[in-house]
This record gives C-alpha cells, structure tokens and sequence, in this order.
C-alpha cells in the first residue's frame, strides 16, 4: 500500500489562529466553479432539486470574466492568500473551463496554492493532463460507492465503476506534483466494502480516508443518512466549538459572484457582499464580515437562526479559540 491514511485537511500543522488574527489577509478563499452538481447524493442540499428550485438558487457556471476580476483582485491583498479553494456547492468539473481556472490562479503570486474536491465522475484521459498540466496542486476525490448500485441508490447516478477507478489510476500516474486525496465515507458501508475501497485506491493516491457522517449543512434534514453519533467526521472526539473558526480566516464566492460568510451557506443566508460590485479585499474587510467575528467573540451563536444550529461546531472543527475569545474580541474592537 503506497497511499497514506490521511484525511483531507491537515489536523496537525496548523496556525495557531489565536496568534494571528485579525488577519489582514484571509488564508482561504472558496470559490465556486459550479453551482450545479451531476449526482443528487442524499446527504447534500444541492443534490435536492426541489429544494433548490424552492430557494431559487441559480444553478450555473461561474463567468469567466468575473472569475478573472476575482483572481486579479486577490492582488490587493497585503500577503499571499495560502489556498484558492475551486469547490463550494456544486461538481467543479462541470465547468468546461476549469483547467483555466486553475492555470490562471497559478499565474498569480500572491495565491499559493490551488486545490479543489470533485466527485471525479468527470475525470477522462484528455481532462486529467488539462488539469495537471494548469498546475493543480491537490485535488480531494469524493468517492460515494464502491459498486455501480451503490452510486445509483446514494447519488442517483449511473456510472462505470470500473472505468472511474480507470480514470482515478490514470490521474494519478501522471499527477505531477498535484496530491491526490481520495476519501469515501465509512458509515455507509460494510467491513468489506471498505477492504473493497482501500484495495481500488491503495496505490492510486497520496492519501485514502473513512470518514464519519455529519450532519454540516445548517436547517437542512439528511435523507435516511444518519449522523454519527460518537465520533467527528475525521474521527475525534464529538464536543460543541461556540467561536467559530472559520470566519477569521476564510470567506467564499458563490457562482454567480455572491460572497457567503461561510463554505456551507448552501441557502445563501449569510452573504456578506458581492464580488461584481466590491473588490474581494473590500469584502474581506467589510463590517458585515467583522459583525460576524464580533458576534462569535461574545459567545452569541446559538442566538443566529442560521449559525446557531451549525452541525460542523461539533462534529468538524479542526481549530478551537473558545478560550480566547475575550483577548481576540478586544484586538477586533481596536480596529474600529
């Protein structure tokens, strides 16, 4: 087995956020390639096309133009960003231009890193070289299934099982320097199906993992998925985070330019600005932005409609900053 077990993120080498906010520059910005998504998995409100057409999210591709006023706008920035996330709600490789998207943030200095997470449905010969040769520097494969049923019973989606590991296998022998990260998730499946998993992928990755289920999309219900109930999506212990993490060092950018205070606003309820109109800098630092960090710092979560009820504060939180939430809310207030 040459694949490492190892989860998406990294849980050990990270910034010590309480040392570093506020952040002049954000570490992570998502940006989302697509809105739409090929599969219907039962776990993810994108997949729920009548729930979307309920909420009229728009369901398209992310302009070309716009992508590009995007990137160029991350040059005000006083730092690099460290990772240009191309993923948020939808599948990014329903985007035909996604290796120029790529490529065109590898272009700019001041992004470090371009990764994104994909279903790989979408992956062939001729897509695999576009995408490694723009210089992707890690892509997190989302596997839903192990067979052909098992796809078409979780996401409602036909696929050529044998030909997608095919595809994977051929990604990976000519990655370059991109890492490949490919995780299933382990409650869904049986003890065998996972020896089934591990031998599809074991030397066709950087990295495999089971994860566990979480229920991370604020007021939406999983379809007859069950949340895990003793361990954390990468496997630690289940405790409640009140200071949310991610707002002091990302923000995202839906399809159509709308900025989302979170990676998980699937509704669209907590836009903190628009990419069209703003410059992404401006929205970083915008009051909208900073009320919500303020809001966090006082403990006043539970209070949103919205945040309040966030299942990633206790089942996905790589970082905590409970503990010092009253010293970073003083270095915010210093600001203003």
């Amino acid at each position: 087995m040459t694949a490492a077990i190892k989860p998406r993120i990294d849980l050990r080498n990270r910034t010590r956020l309480e040392t570093v906010i506020p952040l002049k520059t954000p570490f992570i910005i998502n940006v989302d390639p697509s809105d739409k998504c090929n599969f219907q998995c039962k776990f993810c409100p994108t997949g729920d096309r009548r729930l979307m057409n309920d909420i009229h999210r728009p369901l398209k591709l992310m302009d070309f133009d716009l992508y590009r006023k995007i990137i160029n706008d991350i040059n005000e920035f006083e730092d690099p960003i460290r990772v240009l996330r191309l993923y948020k709600d939808g599948e990014p490789l329903l985007n035909p231009r996604f290796a120029d998207m790529v490529r065109y943030a590898k272009e700019n200095p001041k992004i470090l890193r371009v990764d994104t997470t994909t279903n790989a449905s979408l992956l062939n010969p001729k897509r695999n070289l576009e995408i490694i040769q723009a210089g992707l520097d890690r892509i997190n494969i989302s596997v839903e299934g192990v067979n052909e049923q098992q796809y078409k019973d979780f996401s409602k989606y036909k696929i050529n099982f044998d030909r997608f590991v095919e595809n994977i296998a051929h990604f990976y022998e000519n990655k370059g320097n991109c890492e490949v990260i490919i995780k299933i998730n382990g409650d869904l499946i049986s003890e065998h199906d996972k020896a089934t998993f591990t031998e599809a992928f074991k030397d066709k990755a950087d990295g495999i993992y089971l994860e566990h289920i979480m229920s991370c999309w604020p007021k939406f219900e999983l379809n007859s998925v069950e949340v895990n109930k003793t361990h954390g999506v990468y496997g630690q212990d289940i405790r409640e985070i009140m200071v949310c993490p991610y707002v002091f060092y990302s923000f995202s950018i839906n399809s159509d330019g709308c900025a989302s205070l979170c990676f998980l606003d699937w509704s669209r309820k907590l836009i903190i600005g628009d990419a069209r109109m703003q410059s992404v800098k401006e929205i970083w630092n915008s009051s909208k932005m900073r009320g919500y960090q303020k809001m966090f710092l006082m403990q006043r979560r539970k209070e949103h409609p919205i945040c309040g009820r966030c299942g990633q504060m206790t089942h996905g939180m790589p970082d905590d900053i409970d503990e010092y939430a009253e010293p970073l809310l003083s270095r915010i207030l210093s600001l203003e």
